[in-house]
């Protein structure tokens, strides 16, 4: 089959490498353009684009799928199939309807749970029990389009968005694989998605990173793990922002939320809601992760203090 392949982070990139190792001939690889990134904001490339430039593949950087300039460039690939993950725009109706196969997307979720731009997290968040891929046809919606192929992981007690997404990751590109042959050989089917169900993960923005200490403490559990080990949960101690990457809920000793109930080289025990947060591992704005104990050593918190949503 050939294939033109759109993505852009790391989930992408297993798919892509997947799809190398395959009999399927890439014609080129659209990526998003190289952003500023680090401390000095040097423009660095796209995981995906780093393996395709490391193949010898040909890459595409639009700006924006629908420039007509881009649009002719894909037109005379004359692609069979166009596999999208993870890219990052949205594919308009023109791209859509152009290779003989279509579109298809590697979701990391059971659709129609979890539609949209952070299914990883929320999926932990919610404490869902299980998770996994859905690979489908393109169409114009978020994450809509009628379903080839399904598979399913369960989520581990300790699991965190970066262990999951690395699972998925894996799991999408075998099953990609699977729905190509099957488009291959005309076997591939069509279950459209029912809409009971259907929810929406939206795009992890700076409020939703903010822990809220009025909610149950295995809620802001989940939370940290869900955000760990990007961007990460957050909380502020008189005004300096801190990132919280490990707890455990433990029994509340009837404190408020967000107050701080001891301190130890265990940890930082932080009422929620009900019972209380046992945080193991933090890190302070512009400092590294450490745990909970040697931060105290360089950070002055004491009882009775409170962590807060904003500064």
């Amino acid at each position: 089959m050939r294939i033109v392949f759109m993505g852009t982070p790391d989930f992408a990139a297993a798919s892509l490498e997947a799809l190398l190792a395959s009999p399927n001939q890439i014609l080129a690889v659209v990526t998003q353009p190289d952003r500023p990134r680090g401390r000095g904001q040097r423009l660095q490339p796209s995981p995906v684009k780093m393996v395709a430039e490391k193949a010898g593949l040909r890459v595409l950087q639009p700006q924006s799928v629908r420039e007509e300039s881009f649009q002719r460039q894909l037109e005379a690939l004359a692609p069979d199939l166009i596999v999208v993950v993870a890219f990052g725009q949205k594919i308009p109706p023109e791209i859509l309807e152009l290779p003989p196969y279509g579109c298809i997307n590697v979701h990391a979720s059971l659709l129609p749970r979890w539609r949209g731009a952070a299914p990883i997290q929320a999926a932990i968040m919610a404490g869902d029990a299980e998770t996994g891929v859905s690979i489908m046809y393109m169409d114009e919606g978020w994450d809509t389009g009628d379903i080839i192929l399904k598979r399913e992981v369960e989520i581990e007690p300790a699991e965190t968005g970066g262990s999951l997404h690395d699972k998925l990751a894996k799991l999408g590109a075998e099953t990609l694989l699977n729905a190509i042959r099957l488009l291959a050989e005309g076997k591939a089917t069509r279950t459209p998605q029912p809409e009971e169900g259907a929810c929406y993960a939206p795009k992890l923005t700076g409020e939703s990173l903010l822990i809220d200490w009025n909610r149950k403490a295995e809620a802001v559990e989940r939370q940290i793990r869900a955000l760990n080990p990007y961007p990460g949960a957050r909380t502020y101690h008189n005004g300096t922002l801190l990132r919280i990457w490990r707890g455990k809920v433990v029994r509340g000793e009837g404190g408020e939320p967000g107050q701080i109930l001891s301190l130890s080289k265990t940890g930082i025990v932080v009422q929620a809601k009900d019972d209380a947060l046992l945080i193991e591992e933090i890190q302070r704005a512009g400092g590294g992760k450490m745990p909970a104990g040697a931060f105290l050593n360089g950070y002055s918190l004491a009882r009775g203090d409170f962590f807060r949503r904003d500064e």
